[in-house]
């Protein structure tokens, strides 16, 4: 199938590794023009030069920690520079630290709100005027399975994540007649450095081995197997694509089946 976005622009945010950077190459395979985006110029220089020679699209990079408060404006002038106009936004941020609802102490919430939900809102604000212009864009946010059912542990990343779906419900009446739809993606147990350090904070805190943790964990997903980043990146790009133009203002599932709830 193609995607019909081959030569389009898009801007990847947190996309060093993980989901992002598989976000990325799985919109570098359809001929999109990606900037990839995160804290160390080493390693992003590193997986533009790879993406570019895999191609047939290609990657820049920028570098930006999404905790600098002023960094919304700074990163997307540079991505525009870039692109000369970002179609396609994929939203992600790193998630916070675990720990229950009392761990995290007021300025811990407020930087992470700071952090996770507002330069998701202000990159969003800084891209629409141009997909209206266009008459087309697809602003894409990354989330977690946590917003649908509370993941144990991860109390912060539950409540500022949920936050994103009001706003991204919202957007997406907002925008639609123009062209552009906002939707969420939700992976469940994707296997990625991430999910390997959640998993060792549990076997730490629980006293078991590594390997019966994942193995518990597998037990709990009807799929019995963590997703590879490259099933949840295709998702991404379909959603992202002209062959989604109908799908809009939803949260979609990437789990395995994991999530209960219907």
């Amino acid at each position: 199938m193609d995607l019909e976005i081959s030569g389009k622009g898009a801007l990847v945010l947190a996309s060093s590794q993980g989901l992002g950077l598989g976000v990325a190459e799985a919109l570098v395979r359809e001929g999109v023009r990606v900037v990839i985006c995160g804290r160390s110029a080493d390693k992003l220089k590193t997986e533009a030069e790879r993406l570019t020679e895999m191609g047939p699209g290609k990657a820049t990079f920028c570098v930006a920690d999404l905790s600098d408060r002023q960094i919304a404006q700074t990163l997307f002038d540079r991505a525009k520079k870039e692109l000369g106009r970002i179609d396609i936004l994929v939203n992600n941020t790193g998630g916070p630290p675990p720990g229950s609802t009392s761990t995290p102490d007021s300025d811990s919430w407020s930087n992470q709100f700071d952090a996770m939900v507002l330069r998701v809102i202000e990159m969003t604000k800084l891209c629409l005027p141009d997909m209206q212009d266009a008459g087309w864009g697809r602003v894409l946010t990354l989330a977690s399975s946590g917003v649908l059912q509370p993941i144990p542990n991860l109390a912060m990343s539950n409540t500022l994540r949920s936050a994103l779906v009001g706003w991204s419900k919202s957007l997406s009446n907002e925008v639609a007649e123009h062209g552009i739809t906002v939707n969420m993606l939700l992976p469940g147990r994707i296997h990625t450095a991430r999910v390997d350090q959640l998993d060792g904070n549990v076997a730490k805190r629980t006293g078991k081995s590594i390997d019966e943790v994942r193995e518990n964990s597998r037990g709990t997903i009807p799929a019995k197997r963590y997703g590879d980043v490259s099933e949840f990146a295709d998702v991404a790009a379909f959603l992202l694509s002209s062959r989604a133009s109908y799908v809009t203002g939803s949260v979609i599932r990437c789990d395995g089946g994991a999530i209960k709830s219907v």
